[in-house]
């Protein structure tokens, strides 16, 4: 079993209509920093996206009703990394909740440093979705 921490952020925003807003592969890249250095592209069932380390292969879950955004990246060192994401009712808002593992041979600067990016990203999200 992996290492892992959950990070959650509410939005003040209904949690179907923010799913609705933000489930599309293609909305990632406006608030996903390790995926917005340029549009996705899709490539069958996989997009394609330039990360900060170079190109990057990603397998969303497909639209559900039930708020989960799951995502598998593929940086293409070795084998696919799971990402947990879920959007869930909170009242008349919405948490959105993104589980990080710790990877095999993963440093605890790196953990500390992934959890961190993704804080960040989830605060980009949230402004992007009050402003």
């Amino acid at each position: 079993m992996l290492p892992s921490r959950s990070i959650s952020l509410t939005i003040p925003r209904n949690w179907q209509d923010l799913y609705e807003t933000i489930w599309k592969p293609e909305y990632f890249s406006k608030w996903a920093s390790g995926l917005s250095h340029a549009p996705l592209v899709q490539e069958g069932h996989y997009w394609k996206a330039k990360g900060p380390e170079g190109t990057v292969k990603i397998r969303f879950t497909e639209y559900n009703s039930l708020g989960v955004m799951d995502h598998y990246v593929d940086t293409g060192f070795g084998k696919e990394v799971y990402i947990p994401m879920r959007i869930i009712a909170n009242q008349e808002g919405a948490e959105i909740v993104v589980t990080v593992f710790r990877q095999l041979l993963m440093s605890d600067e790196k953990f500390e440093h992934d959890i961190a990016w993704v804080k960040r990203d989830l605060q980009t999200l949230h402004a992007l979705m009050t402003s």
